[in-house]
């Protein structure tokens, strides 16, 4: 059972229907019921006032259906035909999205498959209610951690100095702060392997890095990459957190394996408005193309437009790659000149200097 106090009460086991009932509530009025199965409960449900409830994929009777539809309840029936929970309560974890078969028979890849073809009003519905499921789970998540996010290029391979980096990066971060990246392979896997192997040493990192070269890309084959990943998940158990938040809309890329909790949502522009809100001790770029650098500038609308006490850290990792190849440095100092982030954005040369820089604020 979930902790719930307040006027919203979430519900997700029947366990918990049934204590709540006999500790004598007369009211659901703000309980939201997940996927419970309340064909057993109808004599409970008509015993208590149902105003302002809401049921979330529960199995009802029809005459119960009826009756709290009649007194004021919500009801969202289960939608038939879609591969995922539009109900979920908890953020997904890599054995769920990828399972034990053949990546092709993967929940992700089905679903990725499905969001791609299916047009109908109920899968419109379907995926709006996942991803406000997503997002309830999420806030959940990261309540009581200190995130700090990381970006960069989905191109880079496995088995490259920008890949190392980027692990070496996740590890350090790891040490004081929660890592979150955009959850996919390139930089964000990196980053995430970085904040698995948190309590292990260099020489753990360059094991990981070893195995994980032979494979260096989720081309041709996302099975055999995954496959790579997951033989350093057996080789190193028990690795530290770290969040990814990925997206269907970019369902060809694949979830990395190395992030504990994964917050995957079917619309991508929701999904970076939420990478950028939860990453509250600021966020290092490393070196990417167009995505990363659209990220940096999402990112510096943000913060132009914060006060003093809520501009969040702008971290760019190489100096010569945002001044002469992606010229981003110029335009953002411009930005920031007199204004509260003016101070918070910073240009360095290193991995380690960006996870100094961004440790010392935790």
């Amino acid at each position: 059972m979930r902790r719930t106090r307040g006027r919203v009460v979430d519900v997700d086991t029947l366990e918990d229907f049934d204590r709540r009932l006999a500790e004598g509530v007369r009211s659901l009025s703000g309980w939201r019921m997940r996927a419970l199965d309340l064909t057993q409960r109808g004599s409970a449900l008509r015993s208590v006032d149902v105003t302002g409830s809401l049921f979330l994929g529960c199995r009802l009777t029809l005459a119960d259906e009826s009756s709290v539809r009649a007194r004021g309840a919500v009801v969202f029936p289960a939608l038939p035909g879609i591969p995922i929970d539009t109900y979920r309560t908890a953020l997904y974890t890599p054995a769920d999205l990828f399972g034990t078969a053949d990546y092709h028979d993967s929940l992700d890849a089905r679903t990725y498959a499905w969001s791609k073809h299916e047009t109908s009003r109920d899968a419109a519905l379907a995926k709006s209610l996942h991803d406000h499921a997503i997002d309830l789970a999420l806030s959940e998540w990261v309540s009581g951690r200190s995130l700090v996010g990381v970006m960069g290029g989905h191109g880079v391979v496995r088995g490259s100095r920008d890949y190392a980096d980027g692990v070496e990066l996740g590890q350090r971060l790891s040490q004081t702060l929660t890592v979150a990246t955009g959850g996919g392979p390139g930089a964000m896997e990196a980053v995430n392997l970085g904040g698995y192997l948190a309590y292990r040493g260099a020489d753990a990192r360059e094991q990981a890095l070893t195995m994980l070269a032979a494979v260096p890309n989720f081309t041709p084959s996302i099975a055999a990459w995954a496959d790579a990943a997951f033989a350093v998940r057996r080789e190193f158990p028990d690795g530290g957190e770290s969040l990814g938040i990925p997206t269907w809309h970019y369902g060809h890329e694949p979830p990395n394996p190395f992030a504990s909790a994964i917050a995957k949502y079917f619309r991508n522009a929701q999904r970076e408005a939420i990478l950028l809100e939860v990453c509250q001790a600021g966020i290092v770029f490393l070196p990417g193309a167009g995505g990363t650098v659209q990220e940096i500038f999402q990112d510096a609308c943000e913060n132009y437009y914060a006060d003093e006490s809520s501009v969040a850290p702008m971290i760019l990792v190489g100096r010569e790659y945002w001044t002469e190849q992606y010229p981003a440095w110029p335009l953002l100092q411009a930005l920031a000149s007199n204004r509260p982030m003016e101070h918070h954005v910073h240009l360095v040369d290193t991995v380690q200097e960006a996870a100094e820089l961004a440790s010392a604020g935790a």
